[in-house]
């Protein structure tokens, strides 16, 4: 369990992932890797987390999705849901992942609109790429995953945990991913 404060940067020359507080910040190496990555978050996930995935277009949102919808035991295939808003996929226990792309939306009242609200309040989990759009009707508690795009092959990714139990999930996800 994270509890203090801790500060470890991320080394270049050792590639080991920063762990400041409640945020760890850490780079990806490749496609392939983004998924894997995604793979060990997903296999974390709970009914009701909310996981928001910020960062340009091109920086790996959509990649890192299909990682954690796979973890998570998804049967469909992972695709952006940039022009339908939602994409819905399943386990085979019938569980549901929501993925909602709020690209498109000019605030929170589309966000209201096609029931996103109802969604977080509802006994799935929540992928949410393009968050910073609809901040302000978010709950305080969730996992905020920011992407950058550093060149063609790797994305840095900072994951920060905003409540106890996201704290948890980053500590057991930091375990998982890098050891120790």
């Amino acid at each position: 369990m994270l509890v203090g404060s801790y500060s470890l940067a991320y080394n270049r020359e050792l590639k080991m992932p920063i762990l400041e507080g409640q945020s760890l910040d850490f780079q990806s190496h490749s496609p392939e890797q983004t998924i894997r990555i995604g793979v060990r978050l997903g296999e974390l996930l709970e009914l009701s987390d909310l996981i928001c995935l910020a960062g340009d277009l091109g920086s790996g949102k959509t990649t890192l999705a299909q990682g954690i919808a796979r973890g998570w035991g998804s049967l469909d295939v992972v695709t952006s849901p940039s022009f339908i808003l939602v994409n819905q996929y399943r386990r085979a226990d019938q569980q549901i992942l929501y993925h909602v792309d709020a690209f498109r939306m000019t605030g929170i009242d589309d966000a209201y609109i096609i029931g996103l609200h109802e969604l977080i309040e509802d006994k799935a989990p929540v992928l949410l790429e393009w968050p910073e759009r609809i901040a302000e009707m978010l709950p305080p508690e969730r996992l905020w995953i920011t992407l950058r795009w550093v060149d063609e092959l790797h994305r840095g990714m900072q994951v920060t945990a905003h409540g106890l139990s996201y704290e948890r999930k980053l500590d057991q996800f930091r375990r998982s991913a890098f050891g120790g």
